[in-house]
């Protein structure tokens, strides 16, 4: 028999890909599937972004680049910081990563090891959990609440942070929630964060662009307070509808980055030039296509909360970031994944088990409204002639 070390016997995995797996396997068979289960823009990547990674391959960008990344690519990052948050950050602290996901594993690895304490929103992005169960490390869930709009509490994370944390996460506009956290709510984090300098902050920022309602996203680039102990998750995935071309980028500390830099070389190398090409382009390039996207899932968001709360047992806050809404079912009677698995093999809707992003996701279920509107209100007829059988 196999030895294998034990950590792999704790790591989970993202149960979307799961569903999704399914939800294709139904269709092969021939079977009518609404897909609001994974989370990926239906939108084409922009014309003028594909162009530039063609070009890049004819130009014969072909080789290794640095493990950080292509210098240019890291300065459009910094453009787009700039832009985005009014803050400069060197190029110098900028890595260009194959995801989002590295940049979770490759600061989860930092600080992850048995006696220490990562703290991670719950219900949240699932490989957090993973990833520091993976390292060792025990998970300390941050309640997010559907009575606090799905934003985190200063408060309450600020109780939860004792000498053995060593990383705490933040995820805002959120998934699977919708939730986007106040300034205000974060200022007061950040001020409590002061008394804790032992405690390193990664802020997952992927939805940044993807606000509603007047709500502004917040970054935590803007407080220099943490600057030092701060690392910046974002990407291309989400905002220019790149998700298959693994295309993401993170901003390290000084103390950190050359740690990174040899993981990377560890690891993954370096990402593919041509995407990198493509990603200046997404950056430098014009922006109607995301202003576009984001109308877009702004109006179907509406057509979705609508939709929810008029189906019995169901009820839906209001989503002010991302593309995802997360209804409560509690009155339903359903248990959330048996809702979910029976809502795909009998109504033929795809959706994510409220338990699949943390113990807080009992009683809610994630829909993508990633979606047409034409899909997203046969998906609500179905589920509501299920719930009514």
């Amino acid at each position: 028999m196999l030895h294998t070390i034990s950590g792999f016997d704790r790591i989970g995995e993202e149960n979307a890909f799961a569903v999704l797996a399914r939800a294709t396997a139904l269709a092969s068979q021939g079977k009518d599937i609404i897909n609001l289960g994974i989370g990926q823009p239906d939108f084409k990547t922009p014309g003028h972004i594909v162009e530039a990674a063609i070009k890049a391959l004819r130009d014969g960008h072909h080789g290794y680049t640095p493990a950080t990344g292509l210098l240019a690519a890291r300065e459009a990052v910094v453009r787009r910081t700039l832009t985005t948050t009014g803050v400069e950050v060197s190029p110098e602290n900028v890595i260009i990563v194959p995801g989002g996901k590295v940049t979770m594993f490759a600061a989860i690895l930092i600080f992850g090891e048995p006696g220490a304490e990562i703290l991670y929103p719950d219900p949240g992005f699932p490989i957090y959990r993973s990833m520091i169960e993976f390292t060792g490390a025990t998970p300390v869930p941050v309640p997010i609440r559907e009575e606090n709009a799905f934003a985190f509490s200063a408060e309450e994370t600020l109780a939860l942070i004792t000498p053995k944390t060593r990383l705490l996460i933040l995820n805002s506009p959120a998934n699977p929630t919708g939730g986007v956290t106040p300034k205000t709510e974060i200022e007061k984090l950040v001020k409590g964060l002061e008394a804790h300098p032992h405690v390193a902050i990664m802020s997952d920022e992927i939805y940044d662009v993807m606000t509603y309602d007047g709500e502004e996203h917040c970054s935590l680039l803007t407080f220099p307070s943490i600057r030092d102990r701060l690392i910046v998750l974002n990407g291309w995935s989400k905002t220019w509808a790149m998700t298959g071309w693994r295309m993401g980028w993170s901003i390290w500390p000084d103390s950190l980055y050359d740690k990174v830099r040899k993981l990377a070389v560890n690891c993954w190398s370096c990402v593919n030039a041509p995407s990198q090409f493509a990603g200046i382009a997404a950056i430098d390039g014009p922006q109607d296509d995301v202003e576009k996207m984001c109308r877009a899932f702004d109006s179907r968001r509406k057509i979705v909360v609508d939709g929810l709360n008029s189906l019995p047992g169901i009820s839906c806050a209001t989503p002010k970031g991302a593309f995802y809404a997360f209804p409560n079912i509690k009155q339903t009677g359903w248990p959330a994944k048996q809702l979910a698995a029976a809502l795909l093999d009998e109504a033929g809707v795809a959706l994510i088990g409220g338990p699949d992003f943390g113990i807080l996701g009992e009683g809610y279920i994630r829909l993508s409204y990633a979606n047409s509107e034409e899909n997203i209100l046969r998906a609500i007829e179905r589920i509501e002639r299920f719930l009514s059988k």
